[in-house]
Order: structure tokens, then sequence, then C-alpha cells
């Protein structure tokens, strides 16, 4: 079939876009609220050229250049869209499906209409008067919610969106109260109960959609979905932040906290779908603004399976009901743009209903390749007046233009082929079940309910293994600590049933020297790098560290941890001042403060002797130092991977030992998973327990998996961190060698994820570290903002690998006797 073009012509003779000639302003206001100035003639020309150059060679516009066409039409848009197209055509030969457009096959289940946002052009939310008024329930019921997926599984559908308002049990009472009556805690996991239930009735692979998550939540929720997704809508904090706008009253569409989700996601490695609404009072710089960011976060963490790039459609009874939709040239130069930033590897999708039939052509020649769900059975619960094509008329119109429409699942069919770690052991059955071998959707397979089971982790390994490692596992087993260094290299290379029993030695271990008890500190983190004298935004002062250190009181912390070199502009003085703002207000907390670098920075800075120094920060209220800057004890490694920034081996182990022999107890770290060998592995930890037979100082030992995202420098030839088995390995082997000389080893949650950790506690771990407290008072001030693992979460996890946890101090004594 020959395709049928749709120029902008067309669409402009119809009355539904504006030309070159008629440029609808009204959307793309600058940031005084006056319309965007359409860039010349020329300057239009030479991005489009530009653009055209850029594409053929895979690179992505410049900002000024997206900017410029963005405001591309008549004929100009015609070009622009060709280059987008011919972009997309590209990408989908190069991922093997040439001429081929999907969508996924889904209905919605609107788990709750409340909401704790004020998003003014919304209509999905209601109140809970309304609601009662309707006759409606704050809460689908268990029943109302299988039911619409066992209607879905019926029709062939193999996606159930959970569409829901954000946390309203934060806003309403009547939300708090179902949720107790139902013996749930929080929206979220009631949520995650329906996706289990509707896995295991129904068939249906849910797509979570319920907004703001934590971290913590992130990594609750990939068991039990393929894939999760939250809109970013754009980047302007003006429509956030100032009344009238549209996001004024909606806590949750900050958004540096939906950029801080889109990202953990990506570090959770959650196949995960994004997006931007436009027309709702953006600028031209605010829409390119959000495709950068989308990109450059996939770029990090290569996590983003789809960017929806939606229109801003006006409903009745809100406050932007007067708000003109955004015009179909508009809307079809924005997709483009989208594409040719995002590149052709990237699937770009657009929601059929949102534009009227006879224009989808124009969004296919922008370049998109996915239509997004589209349900038989369920009405697009957010735009209700927009109904769904019926999925054969869908087909007919994407073949006039040329394309075949083919039905994918939840993830993405990269997603699906490659498996773990991106898709949870727990749900990859039943996604693979319905899965061709491209990964797409096997239309012809049934849509049935499977039994839905977390990972399978050994409850209790034995110890044993096979021929290659049995001997050295069994003087393991007798003397933890006394193999040659190229037996505990060998032990790093255990694998399969080796690997369990090498587990089974070092759980042994561990339980004889420290017994079955799991322990966790409340803590919060302070970045000294921000203190500032003037206060000027996102920056601390004392009387800032005081409030935050009342706060962490007030929250049941026992520990402020305090990391980061203070500016050059401030005084020596500076480094003590600090803790004393925090010890003056609240002398109960623990400071555990400065790391190797920041002790040597500061006794230089006072000119003093590192003993005498340490012992002033000690008097000031230090009560121990973090271990951490540790990397791998070899000078070679250690240049490479902070580009000569980091302390040579004998500068690191001096500055520790005087830090122990000041009193100061310390942890110890490892960083692995990059350029080091497993021999390299053994040599740091060796060194680790020498250090601490001569002080006795290290409270614990904390192997840190290699993050490439999260390195100051570009390592060439790392590997992208370890693997599962690498990471099991390597503290298996670090209870070994350090049996006798640091007792407790911690799992670092934060980069291990809850699976991670929890089969290193049953491999030797008996510390999960601190719970990481943000708070309300600048919670932007630890580094690692919005990785909180709440003490709710801990039990869980303890829970799991049926061991009993109890809260400590920094030094490992018991809170509360």
């Amino acid at each position: 079939m020959a395709a049928q073009q749709l120029t902008v012509t067309d669409v402009s003779s119809r009355g539904r876009a504006s030309t070159s000639a008629s440029l609808a302003t009204s959307s793309m206001p600058q940031e005084d609220g006056s319309a965007a100035a359409r860039p010349s003639q020329e300057r239009m020309a030479q991005a489009l050229d530009r653009a055209r150059e850029a594409a053929e060679a895979s690179i992505a516009p410049a900002h000024d250049d997206a900017e410029t066409l963005l405001f591309a039409r008549g004929t100009d848009l015609d070009n622009l869209l060709d280059i987008a197209s011919r972009l997309r055509d590209e990408g989908l030969e190069r991922a093997g499906r040439a001429g081929v457009i999907t969508y996924s096959r889904k209905v919605f289940i609107p788990l709750t209409h409340l909401c704790q946002d004020r998003c003014h052009y919304c209509i999905f939310v209601q109140t809970p008067g309304k609601l009662a008024k309707a006759g409606i329930s704050p809460f689908l019921s268990e029943e109302e919610v299988l039911e619409i997926a066992r209607q879905g599984a019926a029709m062939g559908c193999k996606e159930a969106l959970f569409t829901l308002g954000d946390r309203p049990e934060n806003r309403w009472q009547v939300a708090r109260e179902w949720l107790t009556e139902h013996g749930y805690a929080s929206t979220l996991e009631y949520m995650r109960a329906m996706a289990i239930r509707v896995l295991e009735e129904t068939g249906l692979l849910p797509h979570l959609n319920p907004g703001v998550m934590s971290w913590a939540e992130l990594q609750r929720l990939k068991p039990v979905a393929p894939s999760m997704g939250m809109m970013l809508e754009t980047t302007s904090v003006r429509l956030w932040a100032e009344k009238g706008q549209a996001h004024f009253g909606s806590p949750d569409k900050d958004p540096a906290v939906r950029m801080r989700v889109i990202d953990d996601a990506g570090r959770s490695q959650i196949p995960f779908t994004t997006g931007v609404l436009l027309g709702i009072g953006e600028t031209v710089r605010d829409r390119v603004d959000a495709t950068f960011a989308l990109r450059d976060s996939h770029a990090r963490w290569g996590h983003v399976q789809e960017v929806i790039v939606q229109n801003f459609r006006a409903k009745d009874a809100t406050a932007m009901m007067h708000r003109p939709d955004l015009a179909a040239d508009e809307y079809a130069a924005a997709v483009a743009v989208t594409k040719l930033v995002l590149g052709p590897d990237a699937r770009v999708q657009a929601p059929p209903n949102l534009t009227d039939h006879d224009e989808l052509a124009l969004l296919i020649r922008a370049g998109i390749d996915d239509w997004g769900g589209v349900s038989p059975l369920t009405p697009d619960h957010v735009n209700p007046e927009r109904p769904w094509p019926q999925i054969d008329e869908l087909a007919r119109l994407t073949a006039l233009a040329g394309y075949a429409l083919h039905e994918r699942l939840t993830a993405h069919p990269h997603f699906v082929r490659q498996g773990e770690p991106w898709i949870d052991p727990a749900v990859l059955p039943h996604l693979r079940a319905l899965a061709d071998d491209y990964g797409l959707a096997d239309e012809a397979a049934p849509v049935v309910g499977r039994p839905w089971r977390p990972q399978p982790e050994p409850a209790e390994p034995t110890a044993g293994g096979g021929a290659g490692l049995g001997a050295l596992l069994e003087a393991a087993r007798r003397d933890p600590a006394g193999l040659d260094d190229e037996d505990y290299v060998a032990l790093l290379a255990a694998d399969g049933d080796e690997l369990e029993a090498l587990a089974a030695v070092a759980n042994g271990v561990r339980r004889e020297r420290v017994g079955d008890e799991i322990t966790y500190v409340v803590n919060r983190n302070v970045d000294a790098s921000l203190l500032d004298r003037t206060r000027p935004e996102g920056t601390l002062t004392l009387d800032l560290v005081t409030a935050l250190a009342d706060e962490a009181a007030e929250l049941g912390a026992t520990e402020v941890c305090v990391q980061g070199l203070v500016s050059d502009e401030l005084p020596a003085s500076a480094y003590p001042d600090l803790i004393r703002a925090i010890h003056a207000h609240q002398p109960q907390l623990h400071v555990h403060a400065y790391r190797p670098v920041e002790l040597l920075d500061g006794a230089a800075r006072f000119h003093m002797r590192l003993p005498d120094y340490l012992r002033m920060l000690r008097d000031a209220g230090v009560g121990t130092v973090p271990g951490t800057g540790a990397r791998i004890l070899d000078d070679r490694i250690r240049a490479i991977l902070s580009g000569g920034s980091e302390l040579p081996v004998a500068e690191w182990i001096s500055t520790v030992e005087a830090a122990h022999r000041a009193g100061l107890r310390s942890t110890a770290t490892m960083v692995y998973g990059h350029i080091e060998t497993a021999t390299d592995q053994v040599a740091h930890l060796r060194m680790l327990a020498e250090l601490q037979r001569r002080t006795g100082g290290f409270t614990e030992f904390i192997a840190m998996p290699f993050v490439p995202q999260d390195s100051p420098v570009a390592v060439a030839g790392a590997r992208p961190g370890p693997t599962l088995r690498e990471s099991r390995a390597v503290h298996a082997v670090a209870r070994l060698m350090l049996a006798g000389t640091i007792d407790h080893l911690q799992a670092a949650w934060t980069k291990l994820g809850f699976h991670g950790t929890r089969l290193v506690l049953r491999g030797g771990v008996d510390d999960l570290g601190g719970v990481l407290i943000d708070g309300e008072v600048a919670p932007w001030a630890g580094p690692e903002q919005g990785r909180v693992l709440t003490v709710t979460d801990m039990r869980r996890i303890a829970d799991e690998v049926a061991r009993p946890l109890v809260q400590r101090t920094t030094t490992y004594e018991r809170v509360g006797g």
C-alpha cells in the first residue's frame, strides 16, 4: 500500500493548525508572559541545515537550534518533519523492526481519584465530597480491580495501567481511614498488593504510574511490575512556584523532585516511561530544557524506554478551561524536535486519542514510533472526553502512512530480551510468557494468571561445594582468615553451587562472630562543601546546620554524618565550627565527620600537626571519622579512578591510623567492580586487616559497588559496575578475610538495591548502615537526597531473611539497652 503523506498545508486547509503566517504563540510565552519572538527565516534555514547534518551523523541539535526549530511552520515544518521521519526510520531499522510502529493493548485501573496535588488542568482528580456524592469509594476495591483486569484479559489486553492520584493520604483523612481499614499503610502498598493479584489471577502485566516515588519505593515495586512511569511534564519551576500557574499548590510537581524520581528509576534499573506535557504555560526554552533533561538522564542510566510528547487539551470545570489547545503544527514541530534531540534509538510516543484521527499521519511524519497504550475496554480516565481510536482503525491509519502496527508489552523489546537486571526475576516469567522471540507481544499468547513468587533465595545455604573449591571452603570454615591470598582470589571466582557454598561458610562465620541480629543506625547526612556564610540559595549556614541537627534529633537520629571539603573562601575554622554548631545544640548526637582528605585539608589550613588537629576536632565534638576515599588501595588504580585527585595509599593509611590513635574510630571501605582485579581486592582487604591489628580502630567494613554514573571522572576500560555474583563473592570473602579483625560488615544498600542487599545478608553481612533521613529542613543538604530507607523498609528486609532487626549507635552499642 502506498503511503499517504499528510502535509502541513493539508492540515491548515481544514482549519486545525496554523501556518508559518499564523504562529500559535499563546502556549509559548516568555518568562515575562509576552509572546515568544519568531526567529528570522535566515536563522530557521540555518537551524534546519544544521539539524539535517546532525541527524545524518546521529548527533542531537544544539539547544539554541532546537528552540529555533520549535517555530517551524509551513514549508519549514515540512522540512523538519522529513528530517525527524528519516531519523525515526533509521532507528527502527537499527532496532530490527523497520517500518513497525507499536502500541500496547491495555486496561486502565484507576485505583483512586484522590490526590494531594492541585493541578489546574486535571479532571481525573476528585475531592472526597464529590466522590461521596457520586457514591464512589475513595479506592477501587480488590474485586473491582480484578474485574477490570479479567475483562481486559478476555479481550486480549496484556497491560494493566495502574493510574492514580499522588499520595492522597497526605491530604485526605478519608484516604487514610480507608487504607487503615483495609490493612494498608499507604496507597503504594495497596497498589503493590493489587499488582500481585492482577499478575496471579489474570496474567495482565502491571505498569505502575503512581506519581512521585522514593528510591526505596521503587525497589519495593520493581518485583511486581515489568515497567513503571511518571511524566516529567516540564522543568519549569515557575509553573510550580508561582501562584496561578498550572502546578501551583502541587507538592509533587516540583521539577527537581520529579527528575530525582526519574534518575532513581534509572539507578534501580527499571524500564521507565516519562514525557513532557506541552501547552500548559511553559516557554520555548522550557520545552527544550525538559527534553534535554530526559535525554541526559537516559544517557546516564539507559532506562527511559519511551518519551511521551503530550499535547494540552483544555477541559471543562478546570482553572485552565479557557486556555487554547495546542495547535497541530505547533505540536508536530515539538514532536519532531523531541525526536531530533533524543536521537534515532529513542522511542517517541504520542497519545492517539488526543489528536484528531485525520491528523495522526502528521505525528507519524514528525517521528513518533509508538502510540502508547490503547484500550478496547476502559476510557482514558485522564482525558475521558477523548475516546480511544479502535485498534483496527489505528492500524488502518498507520498503514496509510506506510507503517505496520504491532502490539508490544509494558516493557519495550530490548528490556524483555535482556531480562535481568532490568526485569526482576519474580515478574520475568510473566513477561516472557506473553512475548515473541523479538520481545514484542505474542498476539496469540494466552493471557492467563500465573503464580507470582519473589526471587528464590537460599533460605539457609549449606556448606559444601564442587570439587574445585570444596577443600578451600572446608579450610575457610575451620580458619576463615587463615588462607593464602591466592586461595581468596580463587574464592572470589565462585559461581553457581560453589558461590552458594561460599555464602554459607561466610554466613556461618558471621553467626559465630556477631550472631544473627541485623543492625542499623538512624542518621542524617550533611554535605560540608555546601557551607557558606551568606546563605545564598542551596547553601548551608551554621544556623541552618543547627536546625538540621535539631530536626534530626526530633526524628530519632543518633548520628549526623558530615563529609565534604569546605570552600577555600572560608576560614579553616569552618571545619570545627560546623561540628560545634551541631554539638552545642544536640550534644547527644554522635558526629561522624570528615574523610581523610578533609582531615588533611583542615590540618594544613590550620598549620597544625595532624595529631594535634585531630585532638582539636575530637574536643569540638567529632566522635568518629568516615574511612571513605579508600577506593582500592593501589596508587595506579586510585589515580585512574580519581583523575589524580585522591591521596596516595600511604597517606590515606597514615591519616586513618593517626585518627585511630587520636581516639577517633572509623569505617573501612572498598569500591569494587571497575578496573581492579580479584588480586587487587584481596590486597586491599589485607591492608585493612593489618591496619586494624595495629590500631583496632575500624568499626565496620563497607564494600561499595562501583557506579560509573557517580564517578567523578570517566574511567576508560572500567566495567559497568560489578555483577550480582561478584558482589556476593566480595562480601563473603571479606567476611572470611576480616574474621578476628573487623567484626561488622555493612551492606551498601543505596548501591546494591533491595535484592542485592538481601543476598549479601545471606552471605556474611550483619549491618544495614544508616537510614539517611532527609527531613523537611534543607533535604538537599545530604549528598544522597531521596535515597532514604525507612525503619519499616529495613524491618521488611530483615523479615525476608528471617533475622531480627536491632537499632545501634555509630560504635555498635544497642540503642535502648
